[in-house]
């Protein structure tokens, strides 16, 4: 019986704070190396740069094979273990890509393995399942495995071997949303009306919206005012962001708010998401019950008309590099 090749190369999921957040390095099998590209990123108002890829903290993530057949291995333990990575936290990280085909061979394979890492002290197990083999997943339950997450084309399980409190990091606790506070020359603020929640339908309110995977902050403010109303913004600061728990599926959300300067003004809206948007007078604004009644929203927009009168300063977005692990990212903070 051959071992099972594996279909192609394969991409970790977000498992760390510290992996990737813009591209994962391809790891392919021969010789183990890692092909990393360089990468550039327009970004609204900013200037961009080409940044070439050092070695960085995800380099020593995954810091060997530990299941790799040589010449010298024995047939059974080729066929006997999973194909798996070592990571930097003593666990193992399987290789969706290389999971035998039938139920029977997994169930057995899975068992062997995690018996064998067992005896070689790994604590953390990580199991990514894809969607064409689902299913595996009651096989791995039952082997006791815990769902951690799922997005789609794909289920992400773990299984904690180490006889001491589980140290895996729990799956996403927050979503991230962005509001952008727009205001002309005349003194008035681009709003919106939206169609779909009962409870503002009918408010005028900033444009805002949920964050993509690996968006910057003030990318999606930009994104967000830019497909619901048509106007294009350059980002100036971030002024005020609120925290909240339990607001979808039991997760909290985090909402930044950030100042815009408009580029364009003719607006076009949305129309699957929006029911109208207008540049309404500030004190027209400001006058609806809605945002007089609710301490939060009254503190926002104070806030931001604070800013626009240069009362108060926010946080602009500073690009840099870290050590830690030689990646662009930034850093939100006021002026020293």
């Amino acid at each position: 019986m051959a071992t099972k090749q594996c279909k192609g190369s394969w991409q970790l999921c977000n498992c760390y704070h510290l992996l990737p957040l813009t591209r994962t390095p391809m790891i392919t099998h021969v010789g183990f190396s890692r092909k990393i590209e360089a990468f550039t990123r327009r970004l609204p108002c900013l200037e961009t740069t080409i940044i070439k890829r050092k070695p960085s903290v995800f380099d020593s993530y995954l810091r060997k094979r530990i299941n790799v057949a040589t010449q010298n291995t024995p047939v059974t333990t080729t066929l006997g273990l999973l194909d798996a990575f070592e990571d930097e936290y003593d666990g193992a990280i399987i290789n969706p890509e290389c999971l035998p085909d039938t139920s029977y061979e997994f169930a057995a394979m899975l068992h062997y393995s995690l018996s064998y890492w067992r005896l070689k002290g790994k604590k953390g197990i990580w199991l990514k399942i894809l969607e064409d083999q689902a299913d595996l997943v009651p096989i791995a339950l039952k082997a006791g495995f815990s769902y951690h997450h799922a997005e789609p084309g794909y289920v992400m399980l773990t299984y904690w071997i180490a006889n001491e409190p589980c140290m895996l990091p729990s799956t996403a606790t927050h979503q991230v949303g962005v509001g952008g506070f727009v205001i002309n020359e005349n003194r008035e603020v681009l709003v919106v009306k939206e169609k779909c929640p009962l409870r503002c339908s009918c408010i005028w309110k900033l444009p805002t919206g949920l964050l993509d995977k690996s968006e910057d902050i003030f990318c999606g403010a930009i994104r967000e005012v830019k497909e619901e109303t048509g106007i294009d913004t350059c980002f100036l600061e971030v002024v005020a962001f609120r925290h909240a728990h339990q607001v979808i599926f039991e997760k909290s959300d985090l909402l930044f708010i950030c100042m815009l300067k408009p580029l364009s003004f003719d607006i076009s809206i949305d129309a699957l998401e929006i029911q109208a948007a207008t540049w309404m007078p500030l004190d027209e604004f400001l006058d609806q019950p809605f945002h007089r009644e609710d301490r939060m929203s009254k503190n926002i927009l104070d806030i931001c008309i604070a800013r626009h009168e240069n009362l108060y300063r926010g946080f602009t977005a500073n690009r840099m590099m870290s050590k830690l692990d030689e990646r662009l990212s930034y850093l939100y903070c006021g002026d020293i």
